[in-house]
């Protein structure tokens, strides 16, 4: 078996890659650009998802596709739509139609649990919008599909743009951590390589044309998280907490009150967020001492 692995060299793609190679996949990863972790084996194609000849051609011979590719960054999103709607509406399209014309036997969407919130701004609305699509092509074409809505996650890899790297690298280089916000947030953090296990394990004939949460097992507030943080570096990190009325974000859940129901994938096992907060740290340390 093949499978594809457009954002590949972005944190979540990257971990997922690896994992299929771990699972006996034969693993190409696309990308705008090359991947700092392919590991040997993998097959390297530096390209743009809105390349509809570079798009069909990386496509053929594959038996499934994962789309991770496209704007992640919720700020980001809300700064730059159009870019937004190009990226991850346009860009899934044309994955999509290559995937329906190279008869690929699975399509795996990276969606969001915002995708169902009234947060969110343009990232949460460009994700509905390729969900529906994605949808329209499993009706009109036959073409199967497991859309992933993943919650908040955390790791080596990550990118400036993730929450848990920011605050790390604020604690360890400012010593303190800024949140917007009272704090009183909860989150399920999802320690990036079980999130990549169950992007795989979705690959069974169960999840066939579902929506299937990724989600952790440990909802925390976010002001108890800080605080876990500190703690572990030895009460030495200041906590501040900024006045914000942002609307891009949720408080305890983000889902608003729709029929269309997920299911909800539970990892046999999972990384404890205090030792992958300390696996975070360390690799943080390593980089800015």
């Amino acid at each position: 078996m093949k499978a594809i692995v457009f954002g590949g060299s972005g944190f979540l793609g990257s971990h997922v890659a690896d994992a299929l190679t771990g699972a006996g996949y034969g693993t190409v990863i696309f990308d705008i650009k090359e991947s700092p972790y392919r590991q040997k084996g993998q097959e390297m194609i530096v390209g743009d998802i809105l390349d509809r000849k570079a798009v069909e051609k990386a496509v053929a011979g594959c038996d499934v596709v994962y789309n991770f590719a496209g704007m992640a960054d919720i700020q980001e999103a809300y700064e730059k739509p159009i870019e937004t709607v190009e990226s991850n509406i346009l860009g899934n399209t044309i994955i999509l139609e290559a995937c329906r014309l190279k008869q690929v036997k699975r399509f795996v969407f990276a969606s969001t649990v915002y995708v169902y919130s009234e947060a969110g701004s343009f990232y949460r609305s460009s994700k509905h919008a390729c969900e529906l699509i994605i949808e329209n092509y499993r009706e009109v074409f036959g073409l199967p599909y497991t859309i992933l809505r993943y919650s908040s996650l955390y790791g080596p890899r990550a990118s400036k743009g993730n929450w848990i790297y920011k605050i790390l690298k604020q604690a360890i280089t400012e010593g303190k951590i800024t949140r917007y916000g009272n704090g009183e947030e909860i989150r399920e953090y999802i320690h990036v390589e079980d999130a990549a296990r169950c992007s795989v394990k979705v690959l069974a004939p169960e999840f066939e044309n579902q929506c299937v949460i990724i989600t952790g097992q440990q909802p925390i507030k976010v002001k108890d998280l800080m605080i876990m943080i500190r703690e572990m570096l030895k009460n030495k990190v200041e906590l501040e907490f900024l006045p914000t009325d942002s609307s891009l974000h949720y408080e305890i859940t983000p889902y608003t009150f729709n029929p269309k129901i997920a299911r909800r994938l539970i990892s046999d096992s999972y990384l404890d967020l205090g030792q992958g907060l300390l696996q975070c740290l360390e690799e943080l340390y390593k980089k800015f001492h």
